[in-house]
């Protein structure tokens, strides 16, 4: 990996979505938004909706642009909520942190989310054709890899999101490939598990990683997009904007390097998976993978993009927090949308540094 920087810059525009009053969806937050275009063209963000008791459902929200800039949105009622079995559990429930990538290959959005089940959150599967009707696919599902040592089917996993076009795959086939973040303490799910690793793994932080789905089994089964396989460690904590862990953002961007991944990275400390967090810091930064084999980091920032310094970044359910989930093109420019303090929904320009490519 080339220890240099990422050729982008990320400037704040402004607060597009803040919890509408008397709304007992929006109780304790709008924050980390999917979007998508629709059927009509219109830009929607899919932003998480999160209600007393932090129970979440997604929402759709059409974006309003004015002068080619994202200044507020409309809201168009909830189409998630988590009214399956394993996304609730006794005392808590919620689909969360959605993130959609329309893969032109399958002609679909596709939505990976966080079910908050009895056994705490897991990344699962969902499709549509206009972002509004969704059908689930279910909970994600690893195949086992003996190299690993491991089952991560074992492990709580966040931050997943699918890259927009096919890709060659390690073992040389075509398939869909997808980010995501395991999280290797097992004392989450029962306690006096601890920290298990997988092999060749010395870093117990969370991190990385890129699983593959067979392109082929998906277009003969939709079924088939949860079945994940050939898992690879991309990229873990290693600047002091990341000091506690990273995880992944919006979907991946093609640009002339290769793909570009805004990620978040932490600092603070970390409390239980099941906790809204207290002290904590989340900030933005930025990677390049390589296009011919996205398990592989050619750049990085050693600094953050954005952080959290304006009040509504610093205050709220949970402080001091920029997290970035979309980045959609309006009008020939790039903006990226993210959760401000688990409150509020910001946007911020994406511009190349240093030349005019896009």
């Amino acid at each position: 990996m080339q220890d240099s920087t990422v050729p982008y810059r990320l400037t704040r525009v402004g607060v597009v979505m803040t919890p509408e009053p008397g709304e007992p969806n929006e109780a304790e937050g709008v924050l980390n938004p999917a979007s998508g275009r629709g059927p009509d063209g219109e830009l929607y963000l899919l932003p998480r909706l999160v209600a007393t008791g932090n129970v979440s459902r997604v929402g759709l929200a059409r974006v309003v642009v004015e002068d080619g800039v994202p200044v507020s949105v409309e809201r168009e009622g909830v189409v998630l909520e988590p009214d399956r079995g394993w996304e609730r559990g006794i005392g808590n429930a919620g689909v969360e942190d959605p993130r959609t990538t329309f893969i032109a290959a399958l002609g679909l959005h596709v939505m990976t989310y966080v079910a908050y089940g009895p056994l705490g959150p897991r990344t699962a599967v969902a499709v549509s054709t206009d972002l509004r009707e969704w059908i689930r696919l279910g909970p994600a599902l690893f195949r086992y890899e003996d190299a690993l040592d491991t089952d991560l089917n074992l492990f709580h996993n966040k931050d997943t999101v699918f890259f927009p076009e096919p890709v060659t795959a390690p073992d040389g086939t075509e398939c869909l490939a997808v980010l995501h973040r395991p999280m290797w303490d097992l004392g989450e799910t029962k306690p006096g598990q601890g920290v298990q690793l997988p092999a060749g793994i010395d870093d117990p932080r969370q991190s990385i990683w890129i699983s593959y789905v067979p392109l082929e089994a998906v277009r003969a089964d939709i079924g088939n997009l949860v079945l994940w396989e050939q898992h690879r460690f991309v990229a873990g904590p290693r600047y002091d904007f990341e000091e506690v862990k990273i995880g992944g953002g919006p979907p991946p961007r093609r640009i002339p390097e290769g793909w570009l991944i805004l990620h978040h990275g932490v600092t603070g400390v970390i409390d239980s998976a099941f906790s809204q967090q207290q002290n904590v810091n989340y900030s933005a930064g930025a990677m390049i993978l390589d296009a011919a084999d996205p398990g592989r980091v050619l750049a990085r920032t050693p600094e953050p993009l954005l952080k959290a310094e304006t009040e509504e970044e610093r205050s709220g359910i949970v402080p001091n927090v920029v997290f970035p989930t979309a980045i959609e093109e309006i009008e020939g420019r790039l903006f990226v949308f993210y959760g401000m303090a688990d409150s509020k929904i910001g946007v911020a320009l994406l511009e190349r540094t240093g030349d005019d490519r896009p």
